[in-house]
């Protein structure tokens, strides 16, 4: 029954995240409904106590990075950064080559660290007058960036630097560049057949006649200079924002150490504040490698951007806002799931797959469908069982650099089901809904998982790691 309850909260959430209703109402009812029917005397403690703790705790912690974010995309849409690199990208590539244009693009700016988030907030633009100059469907643009940013580059990769990537190391002992033939030969898995499917839905729509499409949401505002600045430049702020990150996240914890307090200057006594600074690092570099971008974008493009730098950041404002109470709902959502009875009845049940890698891979990627996060997902499922499947790697002789890469992996697959946070915040940014695009980022979902598995079967037959 528990379980049953579990699944009818998980599938209860899907519907309503598809059928276009706020998650931001309908999460705490999915998971609270749950608590009612597994506990009614835990409804209150749950709400207060964990639901709103986590999402609060995520609003506080991410929310700079979103609005950032927000705000980056808005100055290089509003300098016509965007339309500059959209012209030099059809030069290059071809028109009908716009897929693969934004494809590499997320890929360059998630392999050189930058926030799944941040990438979609900054190539929005650029991918909305790339297909608007090719006319391509613009319900494709989701499936694009999210092959881009939410799959090779985001764990399959060896060195990505995404969290995804990072969490396996602590539990096996490995390092970012784990397993790298396993991750290079996955990553060209999910790339090839990613960019296959998506022209053979970009054919398929210039059969039917079908266009950009008229009367859309959240289009980007049309550049109003009279001559586009060189692609170089309008590229520098991008390259500042990769390289930037890199470097702080590298300096931050030499300059602050593994703590930093002060006290602060208030009447009365008072308590220092002590802030942990790797948990922080990361989130601090992003946020200043955003600041020096948009600072970059201004000085190269004051003119276009001041005569309308309130009215589009009061819009990137409310995108950002709207983006990051999703999300941190859908975190809320996941934390109270995975305290109920139910999901322990589902972790125990996955335990149960008599093959090492399979069982890792199946017991990962579910529990990232469930919570709706790759990261977290996987931080259960590896706080649970990390043990029990370092006992039977070693006992079938399987390398751990192999465990690293299948559990990476095999979070980023079914964890972009509707209600996903990512997912909902790239269909909010661009503007469209889960029943207009949501199809091919669950096509692309399915290309990642088998990827999972297609790695599996290569160690096995190979025995390459």
């Amino acid at each position: 029954m528990s379980f049953l309850i579990v699944l009818l909260a998980l599938s209860f959430l899907m519907f309503v995240a598809y059928r276009g209703y706020s998650v931001i109402l309908f999460a705490p009812v999915a998971a609270l409904g749950a608590v009612l029917l597994t506990d009614p005397t835990l409804v209150a403690p749950m709400f207060t106590g964990l639901f709103m703790d986590r999402m609060a705790g995520f609003v506080r912690l991410y929310f700079p990075v979103f609005l950032l974010g927000a705000i980056f995309g808005k100055v290089v849409e509003l300098s016509g950064f965007s339309k500059s690199i959209v012209a030099a990208t059809i030069r290059l590539f071809g028109a009908k080559r716009a897929m693969l244009s934004i494809v590499a693009v997320c890929a360059l700016l998630t392999y050189g660290g930058v926030s799944l988030f941040v990438v979609v907030f900054a190539v929005y633009p650029f991918a909305a007058e790339l297909f608007r100059q090719s006319d391509i469907p613009k319900r494709l643009i989701p499936g694009t960036i999210a092959l881009g940013a939410f799959t090779f580059t985001m764990d399959a990769l060896p060195g990505t630097p995404q969290i995804q990537n990072i969490i396996p190391g602590g539990f096996f002992g490995t390092d970012t560049w784990a397993a790298p033939v396993l991750g290079t030969l996955g990553g060209v898995f999910i790339l090839t057949v990613g960019l296959v499917y998506l022209e053979a839905r970009r054919r398929a729509a210039a059969a039917r006649g079908e266009g950009y499409g008229e009367d859309l949401r959240n289009e980007p505002e049309p550049f109003a200079g009279e001559r586009l600045v060189n692609p170089l430049i309008a590229l520098m702020p991008l390259v500042l924002v990769g390289v930037a990150n890199k470097v702080l996240t590298l300096a931050i914890p030499e300059f602050y150490g593994a703590s930093h307090a002060f006290v602060p200057a208030v009447i009365g006594d008072t308590t220092p504040v002590v802030q942990e600074v790797p948990k922080v690092a990361g989130v601090w570099a992003v946020e200043g490698a955003l600041l020096l971008g948009i600072l970059c974008v201004l000085a190269f493009a004051w003119k276009p951007v001041v005569g309308r730098f309130a009215e589009g950041t009061r819009t990137a404002v409310g995108g950002a806002l709207l983006a990051a109470m999703n999300t941190a709902s859908e975190y809320g959502f996941g934390a109270v799931i995975a305290a109920l009875p139910g999901f322990l009845v589902v972790a125990n049940a996955l335990q149960g797959i008599p093959d090492p890698l399979v069982n890792e891979a199946v017991t990962v990627t579910a529990l990232a469908g469930i919570t709706g996060s790759a990261s977290g997902g996987m931080s259960i499922a590896l706080a649970a069982m990390a043990e029990t499947f370092i006992a039977n790697a070693e006992a079938a002789g399987i390398p751990m650099e192999v465990l690293h890469r299948v559990a990476a992996m095999a979070s980023g697959g079914m964890d972009t089901l509707p209600h996903n946070g990512a997912v909902i915040t790239l269909l909010a940014v661009t503007g469209l809904t889960h029943r207009q695009a949501y199809g091919d980022i669950f096509a692309i979902t399915v290309i990642k998982t088998l990827a999972v598995f297609t790695i599996i079967g290569l160690f096995y037959l190979t025995g390459w790691v």
